[in-house]
């Protein structure tokens, strides 16, 4: 019978009870429930009602027409809706349709750029949606893990996913994996009893959280959060909570554009104001401003940098990196700090035995993961399989419930991570677990207990039993009588060697176990008491050891200038001593304790100066990358558990594992490394700086003959002359020149020397000071060229059609010389490789076909008011671009002379 329902905490808010410091008695009364019988179905159906079902809460995505609309909203777009729409308004049909098309096919291609639907919180949903076993008025029952309720008693067995927030109240061999919610690499042993208030929630052994999975064992539980207000739920409000971040790139767009904005607005108003003031009439000023407007505004930017991003996406695709939002591509390439799980991330998610002491001497164990491809050596060279060495390998392998076999390419295992680590080991001294069982049947066993801390088995062999131990040195040592040398012969117990030898592995953060072995008679039981006069086989060291790629990948982080940092929920010993491994330079690790005690102050200022945090949670993991974008850094950081979710939504890139990662982190996450590997991050910022070179390349391409537009509108107003291009002739120069000329420079390669710089600090303009006097030398020396020939034109009795075609192809002919000259902002194109990137070819040639059709297809010329011109009129304009090509080119070569010396 259920006991009355004390008040408990509202479904959607986190428990503010600390269950685990309440022993299971209290607990069950304060939530009313009787352990024995369970709620009645009457009451399941009052809690069901009170505090809803046990699912957590989605976010309703984005309409797609508020997508489609914010892509109306920024400041160039509207210049360009308001001049279509009052240019429609004056009748001047053709024009505002050019314009209106310019608006939507921006419009299009931004939309389809946008960002997936946020779906971290569905991906959380789906890791609580199982089937759960329960105990309700006094009889077991399966239901669905929706249906729990706060004071359900939930049964739990290996293999399970734990389906809410329990406090345990009865385990046998209880063990669960909890690396997706704390970042522990390896199962957590569980226990009933009370702990300190203020345990981390990592080390509350006696708890049990929705997400996390039952690894060996058996145990029950009480329901003390459901949905919204489990562990996993609180996770979930932190990742709704964290902003969706305005990248650099984006940031850094919207200032340019707002400087664009002003600046062409102000023109315009200066040049109607200049003509009114010169006896113009209006409605011919008006659509001169219109002209400068159209003429300024670079409306092909918005798609440059879409398809700029996008192939950057394809690069880093092939690079076995997956970007799931767009602007992230840029956003690597200004990365000042990567802040980096541990377990899965830098390590390799798999314990793995490192080394065998044997008969006084350490032998090393090669190898990764759980593939039993790897040798056993002393002192570099193959060590023989025999004696010390070999009676340990088999003890590991006998003494041991995991199992180990392969999933296609991979090797999967079933068990204890620390067991299976052993039977790896032993294949690798190539001895088969099963053909031992064969040999030597297991006749009894003893398993692993939280309070002796240590295995035994016995096998029948040759008529008498052999026991093996495997367990705490601490534990077993007392036991020990002798030890077994490298040739089977019993040696005295060096008990100060071995326990020095133990806590130098342990000092490197191995997990260090003893093996050991005794002969008794077939008849004998075996107890606790069976176990005395132990003969010692050996010290076994394992770790989840740091993957091999990411020792060089830290390397040449630092060396372009990028700092990582570890932040894991390991412990601090473990983090520290994989901190060594791969090269991050830190005496010391925080851990997570020590974190809360810090304000807001001293957390930044440790955030600095600390590399390595331990023991951390996930509320901590989001101020550590909060503290340090206050700082002023760019912050990556990599994850693959359900605690990194939050923390890799709030980074300017989060960047999850796509094999061991889960689906949580990956839908928080911008960007999914396929292959887990830390390595492939540094492609990824390689790729990213590429990304901005190229984009940074097209925009100093571009605005010249936007500003040279508009340059050219001004000086005919100034001078009261006729304008040289209209505004429809305007949109066919930048949007034919931006798709076949600048979009080129999207596949420019990499240069050489790129992860060699510093990275990109934010306060940095999109252009220097050398690059805007680049782009005002070749707006000047556009209008010179245009505007020069036009008025030539005119003078030598040709028509305004005549004189204005000339002036157009005078801005494509120039436009296509400087876009070699632009493929690399400090080096001569030739030194680049004349067919590096043939898609620049391609695209002049394209554009220099359009011209030809442009000047001589009557239904072209109809439209855009051109008229045919001969061979002398060509090569004036050949001429004026080959000398502003040679111009730039000097003015290239004197800033490079001025920065060397």
């Amino acid at each position: 019978m259920a006991l009355p329902d004390a008040p408990l905490p509202a479904a959607d808010q986190p428990s503010p009870i600390d269950w685990h410091a309440r022993s299971a008695e209290a607990t069950a009364t304060a939530i009313g429930v009787d352990v024995a019988s369970g709620l009645s179905d009457a009451e399941v159906a009052a809690r069901l009602e009170r505090h809803g079902p046990n699912r957590l809460t989605e976010a309703p995505g984005k309409p797609a027409w508020k997508r489609f609309a914010e892509q109306l909203m920024q400041p160039l777009v509207l210049v360009l809706i308001a001049a279509g729409t009052v240019t429609a308004g004056l009748g001047e049909w053709v024009d505002a349709s050019v314009i209106f098309g310019v608006v939507v096919v921006n419009a299009v291609i931004g939309y389809w750029q946008e960002a997936k639907a946020e779906g971290a919180l569905a991906a959380l949903a789906k890791s609580v949606a199982t089937p759960v076993t329960v105990r309700r008025g006094g009889q077991r029952r399966q239901i669905e893990a929706a249906g729990l309720v706060p004071g359900d008693i939930v049964v739990l067995a290996a293999g399970d996913r734990i389906p809410a927030d329990l406090r345990l109240f009865h385990e046998r061999e209880l063990h669960t994996d909890d690396s997706m919610l704390t970042g522990e690499s390896q199962p957590v042993l569980k226990h009933t009893t009370a702990l300190p208030s203020d345990t981390p929630l990592a080390d509350r052994r006696n708890m049990a959280y929705a997400g996390s999975t039952v690894v060996a064992g058996l145990g029950s539980g009480m329901v003390i959060a459901t949905g919204d207000a489990t562990e996993t739920g609180r996770i979930a409000d932190l990742i709704a909570s964290a902003p969706d971040l305005v990248t650099p790139l984006t940031r850094k767009m919207i200032t340019f554009s707002n400087w664009l904005l002003w600046a062409i607005g102000g023109l315009a108003i200066l040049t109607f104001g200049v003509g009114l003031a010169r006896g113009e009439t209006a409605f011919e000023m008006f659509m001169a401003a219109v002209a400068l407007a159209v003429g300024a505004i670079p409306e092909g930017l918005p798609a440059a940098v879409t398809v700029t991003l996008a192939i950057g996406v394809a690069r880093m695709a092939r690079r076995r990196a997956i970007i799931r939002h767009l602007p992230a591509v840029e956003t690597l390439g200004s990365t000042t700090v990567i802040c980096s799980d541990k377990t899965g991330t830098l390590t390799e998610n798999a314990m793995t035995v490192r080394v065998l002491w044997c008969a006084g001497a350490g032998h090393a164990v090669s190898g990764h993961g759980y593939n039993p491809e790897g040798s056993i050596s002393h002192d570099e060279m193959p060590a023989p399989i025999a004696g010390a060495l070999r009676e340990s390998l088999v003890a590991g392998a006998l003494c041991n419930d995991a199992s180990l076999g392969r999933d296609g390419q991979h090797w999967k295992i079933t068990g204890d991570p620390t067991e299976a680590a052993l039977l790896v080991a032993a294949r690798k001294g190539r001895l088969d677990e099963q053909t031992l069982l064969a040999l030597y049947p297991r006749v009894d066993e003893l398993p692993f207990d939280a309070t002796r801390q240590y295995m035994a088995t016995a096998h029948r062999s040759d008529g008498e039993t052999v026991i093996y131990v495997k367990g705490a040195i601490e534990r077993l040592l007392p036991r020990c009588k002798d030890q077994l040398g490298a040739d089977q012969q019993l040696l005295p117990l060096a008990t100060a060697t071995i326990e020095a030898a133990a806590h130098a592995y342990a000092g490197q953060g191995m997990r260090v176990l003893l093996l050991a072995r005794v002969l008794r008679p077939s008849a004998s039981r075996l107890d606790d008491d069976a176990l005395h006069d132990l003969t010692l086989l050996g010290l076994v060291g394992m770790i989840d050891p740091p993957r091999k790629a990411a020792i060089s990948a830290i390397r040449n982080c630092h060396s372009a200038g990028i700092r990582v940092k570890m932040i894991t929920g390991d412990h601090a010993i473990t983090a520290l001593a994989i901190a060594r491994q791969i090269g991050l330079s830190s005496e010391h690790a925080l851990t997570g304790r020590e974190l809360a005690a810090l304000d807001d102050q001293a957390l930044a200022k440790a955030a600095h100066e600390i590399d390595v945090f331990a023991r951390v949670e996930p509320e901590q993991k989001l101020r550590l990358v909060r503290a340090l974008q206050g700082l002023g850094e760019v912050v990556a950081m990599t994850g693959d558990g359900v605690n990194d979710a939050p923390a890799l939504k709030q980074a300017d890139i989060g960047i999850a594992m796509g094999l061991g990662g889960t689906e949580v982190a990956k839908e928080a996450a911008a960007m999914v490394l396929t292959d887990d590997n830390f390595a492939s991050i540094e492609a990824a910022v390689e790729e990213g700086r590429g990304v901005w070179d190229n984009l940074v390349k097209f925009i100093t391409w571009t605005l010249p003959t936007n500003f040279g537009e508009g340059l050219v509108i001004v000086a005919a107003i100034v001078f009261g002359s006729t304008l040289p291009i209209t505004p429809l002739q305007i949109l066919w120069i930048n949007m034919t020149t931006a798709v076949l000329l600048g979009l080129p420079l999207a596949f420019e390669p990499i240069e050489r020397g790129i992860m060699h710089r510093p990275p990109r600090r934010l306060a940095m303009p999109v252009l220097n000071g050398d690059l805007i006097r680049r782009i005002v030398l070749v707006s000047l020396l556009l209008l010179g060229g245009a505007f020069g020939l036009f008025l030539h034109e005119l003078d030598q009795g040709k028509s305004l059609a005549e004189a204005r075609t000339v002036a157009v192809n005078v801005f494509v002919m120039v436009e296509a010389l400087y876009l070699f000259n632009c493929r690399s902002l400090t080096r001569s194109f030739w030194s680049l490789g004349l067919f590096t990137n043939l898609w620049v070819w391609g695209g002049v040639a394209s554009m220099l076909g359009l011209q030809l059709l442009f000047t001589y297809w009557p239904p072209l010329a109809a439209v855009f008011q051109t008229a045919p011109i001969g061979w002398v009129e060509w090569g004036k304009i050949l001429a004026v671009g080959v000398f502003s090509s040679a111009i730039i080119a000097l003015e290239k070569h004197w800033t490079n002379a001025r920065r060397s010396t």
